[in-house]
């Protein structure tokens, strides 16, 4: 199964590079959407993704329109994390699809209004309890994305670590 995590325009280089490390560390592609809050160059993004960037598979996209004439959501199995989703993300059976896309939002506004609406059935959430306004975006990136892998039974990943403490 073949993970893509989608980050639109994302403005925190430490979430961005946090999210790049965890793709890095289960085979997922980051997709980029511009305009970035940030410069690839940062240092606070190098450090926050450590030395995992050359085994990081990645692509970058001049903006949301252009990332979804490419990989057209109707063609795609492709989902929306929005803390308004209509589903839970672990409702979703994922198991049975070869390729997936899942789109976040930037930290301040999260995905678009009418895009959201438009895919609609295609929306997921992590639930939480009260009015909080969401979590932090590479927790949710990394919640989300081992859901996937583990419906999955983690194929491709080594389940026994190489590392001591």
């Amino acid at each position: 199964m073949k993970v893509n995590i989608v980050m639109c325009e994302p403005e925190i280089p430490q979430n961005t590079g946090n999210i790049a490390r965890t793709c890095a560390a289960t085979g997922s592609k980051l997709h980029l959407i511009h305009p970035l809050g940030f410069s690839i160059s940062d240092r606070y993004l190098k450090r926050a993704g450590l030395d995992y960037w050359d085994k990081l598979e990645i692509e970058e996209h001049v903006s949301l329109t252009s990332f979804l004439e490419k990989y057209k959501p109707e063609e795609n199995n492709m989902y929306f994390a929005t803390t308004k989703a209509k589903h839970c993300y672990s409702d979703i059976c994922y198991s049975k699809l070869d390729e997936i896309f899942v789109l976040f939002g930037k930290e301040t506004k999260g995905l678009p209004e009418d895009l959201l609406q438009k895919y609609i059935d295609k929306t997921i959430r992590i639930p939480m309890i009260g009015d909080l306004r969401s979590l932090n975006l590479s927790n949710s990136v990394a919640i989300i994305a081992y859901e996937i892998l583990r419906q999955g039974d983690f194929k491709d990943l080594n389940p026994i670590s190489n590392h001591f403490g």
